[in-house]
């Protein structure tokens, strides 16, 4: 029998309320498991079970989510209980009517690619090895200091980037950090990277796209107040000396969606407020 997983933020008081009455309007009592996000990595001997995990929350409870699944390759469906909402699929209000359809299989799955980011330190030891659905970002630790930031790309130099921090984004993440920094908006099913520098000072200013291949080495030198971040969940100070390589994850997060792919130009536009008249033109 498969389970169906059920995550929740537990900073939100009403999402495992929700939880509880998904859970009990549609009997999934004997074949579901609960968990709040910051628990769900300790349900992992469930996820071979697990044939779909539904989400209450915000992006950051999506984000974490994914972290702990995207190995196992199970789908999600979200119901957004965030502010913006850009991976959710369905509102509180409809969540209970709606959701059945999505267990019964008949909706398409959304395949998004992830980054993979090896740190190392000056010896060449592996520090850190994860996984990122939206982006992985190298920056400063504290206000009012410029960071050089070194870049290769497939081995050539490109530039030093003289900045606040630098954003290397999937597509997903397009529309979070790298947004804010002036960086365009891919559509999430495209396979691309992008450098996206954060204040630049000096040098190259606007973002970059690159193939879904690349791999990106970023490097500080001996600057002692770098951090690198994973999806904004994961930060860590960096290692004088050391590198953040990132290339393409072999995993990947899958949604499942009922609506088709181009829905994402009409959500895009309302969820970041610039929907004025819902009239198309003729």
């Amino acid at each position: 029998m498969s389970l169906i997983g059920f995550v929740y933020n537990a900073l939100v008081d009403d999402a495992p309320l929700l939880i509880e009455s998904l859970v009990t309007s549609l009997d999934l009592g004997q074949r579901s498991w609960v968990s709040s996000a910051y628990d769900v990595a300790d349900c992992e001997d469930r996820f071979p079970d697990t044939s779909l995990v539904v989400v209450a929350g915000g992006d950051g409870t999506i984000l974490r989510t994914i972290h702990s699944i995207a190995a196992f390759s199970i789908p999600v469906v979200a119901v957004n209980m965030g502010r913006v909402g850009f991976m959710s699929e369905l509102r509180v209000q409809e969540a209970q009517e709606r959701l059945p359809h999505y267990l019964n299989g008949n909706v398409r799955v959304e395949r998004r690619m992830m980054l993979r980011a090896d740190v190392t330190d000056a010896d060449d030891r592996t520090v850190l090895s994860m996984d990122a659905l939206n982006d992985v970002v190298v920056g400063r630790k504290g206000v009012a200091h410029l960071l050089d930031i070194d870049t290769v790309v497939d081995g050539e130099f490109l530039t030093t980037y003289r900045a606040d921090a630098l954003v290397v984004s999937t597509p997903t993440g397009s529309t979070g950090y790298a947004l804010s920094a002036g960086g365009p908006i891919f559509f999430p099913e495209a396979l691309m990277m992008m450098l996206q520098p954060v204040a630049a000072h000096t040098g190259l200013r606007d973002g970059l796209v690159l193939p879904h291949d690349t791999r990106i080495v970023l490097s500080t030198g001996e600057d002692k107040t770098a951090l690198v971040s994973v999806d904004g969940l994961e930060d860590m100070q960096l290692p004088p000396g050391s590198k953040v390589s990132i290339s393409r994850s072999p995993h990947e997060a899958k949604f499942l969606r009922s609506k088709p792919r181009t829905a994402f130009y009409n959500e895009l536009t309302r969820r970041l407020g610039l929907v004025y008249n819902l009239t198309p033109p003729s």
